[in-house]
């Protein structure tokens, strides 16, 4: 208890510079927390809808029934790529003068989009984790390093210098480079993992992609129209 008094003394007597990089920081790590916290819960719930999208598009399904059942759901993820490329599949299929490849790379540019699109909102506020995890050590330390000129500052006006008078501010100082610390160190951790997470999504994602595009090759190989297309079951 002891600790915890002195340690808010030292900051309600520290200087407006020392202060306002305190503030800098907490509200620099409050606001980390909560993008840690919604990081963690909109990547659980893309590999939960990821794992359901595979087990219900690998069990044998009708595609125009699995499409219907998602279409107007404004999918994300393995089930957005899955919906737009399937809508510009059946689309580009009712136009004449195309070839099968045209068909088929045209459904695969809208499935690549769905990605890149769903990959942008994945790592939507990733930059500030790492913004805050590089940068807040650095601002700790200018508080430290101001509070240690000012100590120094005391020092030369008094004659009689003692460490009774010099460690309150350095304490001081030093608090800063904790808070620091304490607001740049779970940035580091989080970017790390969601970074490596984020990656792997999108591996399983391009990989998905991949096998749609093959199965929508072969149907339009073997197909010539749209009720045979809209009939595919994947095997």
């Amino acid at each position: 208890m002891t600790n915890e008094l002195s340690i808010a003394a030292l900051i309600l007597e520290a200087s407006w510079v020392v202060q306002a990089i305190l503030l800098l920081l907490v509200a620099a790590s409050v606001w980390s927390w909560k993008v840690i916290v919604d990081k963690l819960q909109d990547l659980q719930q893309a590999k939960i809808a990821a794992d359901r999208f595979e087990d219900l598009f690998w069990s044998g399904r009708n595609l125009t029934e699995l499409f219907q059942q998602f279409e107007n759901s404004k999918p994300k993820g393995m089930a957005g790529i899955f919906v737009s490329g399937f809508r510009e599949f059946v689309r580009l299929h009712k136009r004449t003068g195309l070839s099968s490849a045209d068909v088929v790379d045209g459904s695969g540019r809208a499935m690549r989009v769905a990605l890149n699109r769903d990959l942008d909102q994945m790592e939507e506020n990733l930059s500030f984790l790492a913004t805050v995890g590089s940068t807040s050590p650095y601002i700790g330390l200018f508080g430290t390093v101001w509070g240690i000129m000012n100590s120094f500052s005391a020092i030369g006006a008094t004659s009689n210098a003692t460490l009774a008078m010099v460690a309150p501010g350095i304490s001081e100082a030093l608090v800063a480079t904790a808070v620091g610390l304490f607001a740049a160190i779970p940035g580091v951790i989080f970017y790390n993992r969601f970074s490596n997470e984020i990656e792997r999504l999108n591996n399983r994602y391009d990989i998905f992609l991949e096998e749609f595009s093959s199965i929508l090759r072969r149907q339009s190989n073997y197909q010539g129209d749209e009720g045979e297309a809209e009939s595919e079951t994947v095997e």
